[in-house]
C-alpha cells in the first residue's frame, strides 16, 4: 500500500466529514434493507457507505459496486441506503460490520482509523481502482443525500456514476449487467433501456400464441414505480400487454406510500383508499421502490381477494413445474417461505404440487441464498418481495437439451424465456408482474381462478412498539422465541385454544418496534388471536 496515496485519501476524507458531522446519541445498525430512519438523520451514514462502497470494489479488484437510496414502503420522510454486490446480490454478510463500525465513528479520526484498519485487514491497496454507481427513489432527502454520497466516493478516491431516478431491481440488474457483460454469460445490456428490452422481449415469446392476458390495474404507490412501469408497457405494446396505472403522483412527495402501495394493502388487508374496481379484475400494487408487488380483487359481493407473496410462488411454483413435467428436462423446482407464510400455501405446495419447501428467517438474502440450493428456486416472502432462481447448471441443461417433439421443444422455449424475463438479482415487482400476467394468460385465467387454487387461513399482521426490539431473539427461523423468558410459553398456550392457530413474535428489520403474527380458522379467531398475543407484550 503507497505510504502517500494512504495519507491522501485519509486527508480527504478527514477533510469531507467535517461537512457530514454524525449526530451525537444516535446508534447506526445496518440490517435486512441497509440503513433505514429518518431521512434527516442519515446524512453522515451516506458519506461513510460512499466510503466503504470504495474499499468493498478495491477488494473485489474493482468491480462495480451499486449504492441505492430508498426506503421502500416506509413513510415519505423515511430514507435509506445499502449497497449491493457485483452479481446484483446483497452486500455480503461479513460486510455489514464494517458499515455499522464507519456508521457509528464518532469523530473524523476515529472514522479514517476504522477505514486504514479495514484496508489493512484485508490487504485492501488503496491506488487500485475502485468503481460505484448509485441511483435513488423519489423522495424528498434523496438529493441532498446523493451529495453526501459524491463527497464519500470523492474522498475516497473512487470513479462514480450516477444512474439518478430507478426503481431498486433496476440498480441490481445493471450493476450485474456491468460486471458480466465481458464474460461468456452477459446477463444483459447494462441500461436502463436495456432492462425495459429484455424483459420487453422475453415476455413477447413467453406470451405468443397464448390467450391475451387480463388488463390489470397498477396501484404505483406513488412512487417511482409508476414512470417506469409506464415505460415498460410502451416497449412491450398494447397487443400484448393491456395496463392501467393509478397512484402515480410521483412529484406529490408526501403521498408516497400513503394509504396505498403493497405494504399497506398487505398489513391493512383492503385496498387502496380511492381505489374502487370492478368485480374479478385484476389489481396490483407495487411498494415506494417497486421491489414488492401484491395482488388482489373483489367479487361480485364487493368482498376482497389478497393474492400476496405466499400466492405468488405457488403460481409460479405450479406453473414451474408442470412445463418442466411436459420438457422432460431432470430438474428440481423448490419453494423458499418464511414465517409470514400461510399454513395453508405450505400444504398446497407439499400436498398437492409435491414441491420441496425451505423455511428460512425473514430476509430477502435468507432466502436468496437458500434458493440457490435448488435448481429452480421460487422464493417470496408473504409481503410480495422475491423472484425466481434458475442455477447455472439448470440453464446449461435447458439450452443443450434435445427436445424429441414439438411439447417438449415449447416447454423448453418457455423455460428459458421465464429465466430472461425474471429479474434473478432481487424481487422486482415490474418483473414479477409481468411473470404472473404471464402465466395467466398460458392457463387462460382471472384472478378468481388462480385464487381457487388453495384458501388462505385468515390471518393477521400487528405492530407492536416495544421498548427494545433487540430484547426479542429467536431460533427456528425465528418462528419462536427464546428470549424474553416465558414468553413463548405464553404464547404457545394461547394458540392451542384456537383451531389452526399460528402465533409468532419478531422484531423487526427495519422499524424500532416487534411484529406479530397470527392465523387461525375464522377470522374473528385469527384477530382475536393476535390481539391477546399483542397484550402480553405490553410493558416489554
Amino acid at each position: 500500500m503507497a505510504d502517500s496515496i494512504t495519507r491522501q485519501q485519509l486527508s480527504q476524507i478527514a477533510k469531507f466529514s467535517t461537512l457530514h458531522t454524525r449526530p451525537e446519541g444516535h446508534k447506526y445498525a445496518y440490517g435486512t434493507a441497509g440503513f433505514r430512519l429518518l431521512g434527516s438523520l442519515l446524512d453522515s451514514v451516506v458519506f461513510r457507505v460512499g466510503l466503504l462502497a470504495a474499499l468493498r470494489s478495491r477488494k473485489l479488484d474493482g468491480e462495480t459496486i451499486g449504492v441505492m437510496l430508498t426506503a421502500s414502503h416506509n413513510p415519505p420522510d423515511d430514507n435509506g441506503v445499502k449497497l449491493i454486490d457485483p452479481q446484483g446480490e446483497m452486500l455480503e454478510a461479513s460486510w455489514e460490520t464494517y458499515a455499522t463500525k464507519f456508521a457509528n465513528a464518532e469523530t473524523d479520526d476515529e472514522l479514517t482509523k476504522e477505514y486504514l484498519a479495514v484496508a489493512e485487514a484485508l490487504k485492501i491497496n488503496l491506488d487500485s481502482p475502485s468503481n460505484v454507481i448509485f441511483a435513488r427513489d423519489t423522495r424528498a432527502s434523496g438529493p441532498a443525500l446523493v451529495a453526501a454520497l459524491k463527497d464519500g466516493l470523492q474522498a475516497a478516491a473512487a470513479d462514480y456514476a450516477d444512474y439518478r431516478i430507478l426503481t431498486t431491481p433496476q440498480l441490481h440488474y445493471i450493476v450485474k449487467c456491468i460486471n458480466t457483460r465481458k464474460t461468456a454469460a452477459p446477463y444483459g445490456d447494462p441500461s436502463e433501456q436495456g432492462y425495459f428490452d429484455k424483459l420487453a422481449t422475453a415476455f413477447k415469446i413467453v406470451t405468443k400464441g397464448k390467450a391475451k392476458p387480463p388488463v390489470v390495474t397498477v396501484d404505483a404507490a406513488n412512487g417511482v414505480g409508476g414512470p417506469k412501469i409506464r415505460e415498460l408497457a410502451r416497449c412491450i405494446g398494447s397487443d400484448y400487454l393491456d395496463i392501467n396505472v393509478v397512484k402515480d403522483e410521483i412529484d406529490a412527495v408526501d403521498r408516497l406510500n400513503f394509504q396505498c402501495g403493497a405494504d399497506f394493502v398487505k398489513t391493512q388487508q383492503k385496498l387502496p383508499v380511492g381505489l374502487e374496481p370492478a368485480p374479478f379484475e385484476l389489481y396490483a400494487s407495487l411498494d415506494g421502490d417497486a421491489d414488492r408487488i401484491v395482488f388482489y380483487y373483489v367479487d361480485e359481493a364487493n368482498k376482497f381477494h389478497l393474492l400476496d407473496g405466499d400466492k405468488i410462488a405457488s403460481l409460479a411454483a405450479m406453473f414451474i413445474r408442470d412445463l418442466i413435467a411436459v420438457s422432460g428436462v431432470d430438474l428440481q423446482v423448490g419453494v423458499v417461505q418464511t414465517a409470514y407464510a400461510n399454513g395453508s400455501s405450505s400444504k398446497y405446495l407439499t400436498d398437492i404440487l409435491k414441491v420441496p419447501i425451505t423455511v428460512t428467517p425473514t430476509g430477502v438474502k435468507h432466502l436468496h441464498h437458500a434458493a440457490q440450493l435448488f435448481d429452480v428456486g421460487v422464493y417470496f416472502e408473504a409481503n410480495g418481495h422475491g423472484t425466481v432462481l434458475f442455477s447455472n447448471s439448470a440453464m446449461k441443461t435447458l439450452e443443450s437439451f434435445e427436445a424429441q417433439n414439438p411439447g417438449q421443444q415449447d416447454a423448453v422455449t418457455t423455460l428459458l424465456s421465464l429465466a430472461a424475463l425474471i429479474n434473478q438479482t432481487v424481487g422486482d415487482a415490474l418483473s414479477d408482474l409481468l411473470l404472473v400476467i404471464a402465466i395467466l394468460s398460458h392457463k387462460a385465467w382471472g384472478p378468481n381462478e388462480w385464487n381457487l387454487t388453495y384458501t388462505d387461513l385468515p390471518n393477521r399482521l400487528v405492530r407492536v412498539v416495544v421498548k427494545d426490539r433487540t430484547a426479542f431473539k429467536t431460533e427456528d427461523a425465528e418462528r419462536r422465541l427464546v428470549e424474553p423468558k416465558g414468553l413463548q410459553a405464553h404464547i404457545d398456550a394461547l394458540v392451542k385454544k384456537y383451531k389452526s392457530g399460528r402465533s409468532f413474535v419478531r422484531a423487526s428489520g427495519t422499524e424500532d418496534a416487534v411484529r406479530v403474527y397470527a392465523e387461525a380458522a375464522t377470522r374473528l379467531e385469527a384477530d382475536e388471536l393476535a390481539v391477546k398475543v399483542s397484550d402480553s407484550l405490553k410493558g416489554l
